[in-house]
Order: C-alpha cells, then sequence, then structure tokens
C-alpha cells in the first residue's frame, strides 16, 4: 500500500496550495494485489451529540497487538476532532476474508457499564480505508419477555470493498453479530471482507457520500435564474424609487432664479438630506474600532468568496478537514485587504492613531474566535474529547494570524465638514438609528437559504434605503447606522439557531451545548461583521454619490 499524504499546515506558506487544495495527487491511491490495506479507527461518539467525539479506544474495544502507527491529521482534521489510528486488522487487496476471529473481550463490570452508557447514548464509531469513511453503531437495546431492556453489543464487522483496477471506489461496514452483555462472559470479535469489481472510475468515488451535488458542477440552473431575477427586481426597485426621489429632491435643491420672498419660505421650510451635507462626512465616534470592523468584514467577504470559488473549481469536500484547512489558508492569504479598506477608511476620516487601527484589524476577529475557542476547548478537555485542540495547533493558528496588512488612503470628501455639529431635530420613532438597524436585519434574514452573491447584493440595497431614510431624516450618524443595520442580520440568525436548537434537534449535555451556541456565536459574529462592512461600504458609495452633485457651501 502506498499511503495517503496527509494536508500538512506549513504548505500555507507556499504559493502553490491552492493548486494542491484543488487537485490532490491521486497516484497514491494505487494497489497491487495481495498489498496491505490499512483500516484506520478513528472516533466514537453519541449520535446526537456530533461534537461530542472521543478516541475510538475509549470503550473496551480490541487494541492493537503492538504499539500502533497514528497517521497525521492535518490542521482541519485536528480541529474536526480526528485522530486516526492503525486497527492492524489485516486486509489484503482483492483477498476476500470469511469470518475471522480480531480477539475475545472478557466481560467485566467496569467494561459493561462502559458499553451499556454507549449504546443509551446511541454511540457510533468511524473507520477509514483508503481515505473512505465508514461508520456504524457500537450496539442496540432489545426488550425482552418481562419488558425489560437487555444491551447488544455489535461484535462483527462485515467490510464490502468495491475496486476499479488497482484502486479502492467504495467501501461499507455493516455491523452484526450482536451478543448480550453479561459480566464474566467473553465476547469473540470478529470481522470478514469482501471485493467486489465495479467500473465506477476513480474520480467518482466521492459521488456517493454527497446527499445532493452541492459541490458539484451540476448546478441548479433554474433556482441561480430565479434568485437572480429576483435580486435584479428588488435592484431595479430600489434604484427606481432612490432615483425617481433623488431627482425631485435635485430638482427642488437646483432652484436658484427665485424671488427673495420665495426662497426665504423654502429656506425656513426646507428639509432633507441635503440639509447635512455639512456634517454627513464628519467622523463617527468610535472610529478605530469602525474602520476594524469594516476591513475584517471586507477581509471575511473576499474569504468566503475565494473559498466558493474553490469549492467550484475543485473537490474540497475529498479530503478530510480540507475546507477547514483552506479557509484558514485562504484567511492568511486575504489578511492584506483588511488592512487596505480599514487603513484607508481611517485615513479619509482624518483618524491619527494608526498603531491603534491596526491592531484592532488584525486581532479584533481572531482574538473573539481565540477567546470563544478557549472556552470551548476548556470543555473539551474536561470532557477528554478528541475536539480538544492540541497545544501544537494552537501555535500552528497564531502562526497564521500573525500576517502582517498594509493599507493606504486619503480624505477625498465630496463636501467640506462644517466646525460646529448640526442638531439633529426629533423625528418619527421608525426613523431612528436602532430602527433601521432593527428593520434592516429582518429584511435581509429570509434569504438565508440563498447564494452568497444574492445575499451581499440584497444587504447593499436594503442598507442604502435605510441611510437614504435616515439622510432625509436630518440625521447624519449613517456609518454606524449603515453598519449596524447590516451587521443586525446576525442577531437574527443567532435567534434563529436557538428556536433550531430546541425545535429540530435532540442535543443534550454541556458539551454539546456549548460547542453548539459557540460555534453559532463564531459564525454568527463573522456573518454580522462581513454584512455589517458590505452595508457600510455600500451605504458610503451611495451617500458620496448623491453628494457629489449638490452644491456645497
Amino acid at each position: 500500500m502506498y499511503p495517503s499524504v496527509g494536508f500538512h499546515p506549513l504548505l500555507a506558506l507556499l504559493p502553490s496550495l491552492l493548486l494542491v487544495v484543488v487537485s490532490a495527487s491521486e497516484s497514491d491511491h494505487k494497489y497491487q494485489v495481495n498489498d496491505n490495506v490499512t483500516l484506520w479507527v478513528n472516533k466514537v461518539g453519541p449520535d446526537y451529540n456530533r461534537q461530542e467525539t472521543y478516541n475510538y479506544y475509549s470503550l473496551p474495544f480490541c487494541q492493537p497487538a503492538e504499539n500502533p502507527a497514528h497517521k497525521w491529521a492535518g490542521l482541519g482534521e485536528v480541529l474536526g476532532g480526528n485522530e486516526l489510528i492503525d486497527s492492524q486488522i489485516k486486509i489484503n487487496y482483492r483477498r476476500n476474508v470469511e469470518k475471522v476471529s480480531i480477539c475475545t473481550i472478557e466481560l467485566d463490570a467496569a467494561k459493561v457499564k462502559q458499553f451499556e452508557d454507549a449504546i443509551d447514548n446511541l454511540y457510533w464509531l468511524e473507520l477509514f480505508m483508503d481515505d473512505l469513511p465508514l461508520q456504524g453503531y457500537v450496539g442496540e437495546v432489545r426488550a425482552s419477555k418481562r419488558n425489560e431492556e437487555k444491551y447488544y453489543l455489535y461484535t462483527h464487522k462485515d467490510i464490502v470493498i468495491k475496486y476499479n483496477g488497482d484502486q479502492i471506489i467504495h467501501v461499507n461496514l455493516t455491523q452484526g453479530g450482536a451478543k448480550h452483555l453479561e459480566v464474566g462472559k467473553g465476547l469473540d470479535m470478529t470481522y470478514s471482507v469482501k471485493w467486489i469489481e465495479t467500473d465506477i472510475p476513480f474520480a467518482k468515488r466521492f459521488d456517493v457520500y454527497l446527499d445532493y451535488p452541492f459541490f458539484e458542477h451540476q448546478i441548479h440552473w433554474f433556482s441561480i435564474f430565479n434568485s437572480f431575477m429576483m435580486v435584479i427586481f428588488l435592484t431595479g426597485l430600489v434604484s427606481m424609487i432612490l432615483m425617481r426621489t433623488l431627482r425631485n429632491d435635485y430638482a427642488k435643491y437646483a432652484r436658484e432664479e427665485e424671488d427673495l420672498e420665495t426662497l426665504e419660505r423654502d429656506v425656513s421650510d426646507e428639509s432633507g438630506w441635503k440639509l447635512v451635507h455639512g456634517d454627513v462626512f464628519r467622523p463617527p465616534f468610535g472610529l478605530a474600532l469602525l474602520s476594524a470592523l469594516v476591513g475584517t468584514g471586507a477581509q471575511l467577504a473576499l474569504l468566503v468568496l475565494l473559498v466558493v470559488l474553490l469549492a467550484i473549481v475543485g473537490t474540497l469536500y475529498v479530503g478530510r478537514g480540507t475546507i477547514v484547512t483552506t479557509f484558514i489558508v485562504c484567511y492568511a492569504l486575504t489578511s492584506f485587504s483588511s488592512g487596505y479598506v480599514s487603513g484607508g477608511l481611517y485615513s479619509r476620516n482624518g483618524g491619527k492613531s494608526w498603531i491603534k487601527t491596526m491592531i484592532l484589524t488584525a486581532s479584533l476577529f481572531p482574538f473573539s474566535c481565540f477567546g470563544i475557542g478557549f472556552i470551548l476547548n476548556t470543555v473539551a478537555i474536561f470532557y477528554g474529547s478528541l475536539a480538544a485542540i492540541p497545544f501544537g495547533t494552537m501555535v500552528v493558528m497564531l502562526i497564521i494570524w500573525a500576517f502582517v496588512s498594509n493599507w493606504s488612503g486619503a480624505p477625498d470628501n465630496p463636501c467640506r465638514v462644517k466646525t460646529i455639529p448640526r442638531p439633529i431635530p426629533q423625528k418619527k420613532w421608525y426613523l431612528t438609528p436602532s430602527v433601521i438597524s432593527l428593520m434592516g436585519g429582518l429584511l435581509r434574514v429570509w434569504v438565508h437559504a440563498l447564494v452568497f452573491l444574492i445575499l451581499l447584493i440584497v444587504t447593499i440595497c436594503v442598507t442604502i434605503v435605510g441611510t437614504y431614510f435616515l439622510l432625509n431624516a436630518e440625521n447624519y450618524h449613517w456609518q454606524w447606522t449603515s453598519f449596524s443595520s447590516a451587521a443586525s442580520t446576525s442577531a437574527y440568525a443567532y435567534l434563529y439557531s436557538i428556536y433550531y436548537y430546541h425545535a429540530k434537534t435532540r442535543m443534550s449535555g454541556l458539551f454539546q451545548i456549548s460547542f453548539y451556541f459557540g460555534y453559532t456565536l463564531m459564525f454568527c459574529l463573522g456573518l454580522g461583521i462581513l454584512c455589517g462592512a458590505v452595508g457600510y461600504l455600500g451605504s458610503s458609495l451611495f451617500v458620496r454619490r448623491i453628494y457629489r452633485n449638490i452644491k456645497c457651501d
């Protein structure tokens, strides 16, 4: 057997990484007749709490006779809680094996208790062969004639392997031989192997593991067309409303040949977005924080777009942890964008403390995730779970995070900022920044099932409308409002996750609750920053565009 090559995190430092991710070498998956084929054991865990995983040998299964080999796990594998150990079960390429004994488990009270607890919690087990997964349950519960629950352990592994020439195409595990668990009883653990030839090509061997061709080239063009038609309609509607409104505003503000009495009456009665032209480009409070958030959001948007493109042109679903590794590596490769955007925004608004902005941009999102991850890691260590991240992996993550960004920018506001801020008049409750922010997020939360690009377009359209309403109410604090309006989508997503947890899942226990809500919090944090940045940048372009066409005093 030629062992498959693991995905090493040091490849993050190589320009050729993207090619490695998209098309890894397939030559390592070829075997000759009688070659040894390694069956790797990975992990076990409760079926309803999929993040709660433990070492395969945390249950008293047959232990390898010698010191077993460990398959080195890539960065994505470690973060995914994988630990591959050689089972030392003898399997040879294209050689059928009838029922053969692995070992005999002598059951004592402790072992019976472990197996019963595992069966009670619907424990599943995972193995790998030639990078293909095999899964099955540990055992089952049966009711006796006296209506008592009896626990049965599966003692036989029936492995069916399909091959094409010198390559393995598909593997399947069937658990059988259920034996009642009794203290003092010996259970003979056995396995069998059957090889079946197939004409399925090696390139298609992962198709059977996909529920639907999400990562494949079979794109649902009709759904994409419908989605884009909806976006075009929404964009056109927003553009038509704003252009008609703005055209009337421009016509009103452009009247120059009026008598003095009419002019004085218009000045006294005039209201709208033009009146705040002297304050609309005033630097917002918390400029350094806003710059860091917008810069980080721009990086996350570029990151997601890059990974989506790689998923379309490549096969990221093939390798264990490949998607996670790709996200981490691409995060490092796109770090320049956050520095450029945040630095440009900060300098255009006359910021002076650029070091503070640099530190915030580089550390705000990663440190937030590290903080949440540290808490989850503590819980995982307490439970002895494979989800605990080793210290070495943390060091690698810190090295990747330490990529340095750059930025530039200069003030280019269409209107001069007045020295004295203009007082903001009282308006109706629905024209306040907080209400506009909440409504902006609510209008976008229902497009979660559409493609990433559509979400961005809808975010920009809704945020621009909210910004226009705010400016028309003579409130020039649009910067944070546009960001929070777009970012509030994540708050609704988190609320939905709470509903989903209670209504749609059967998760239980501190471990699973911590990881479910912890990972959801990290996702929503990234989603909020991403949408907020896109909304702010779209609103910024809109504001600069409309104020460029008026006469500033």
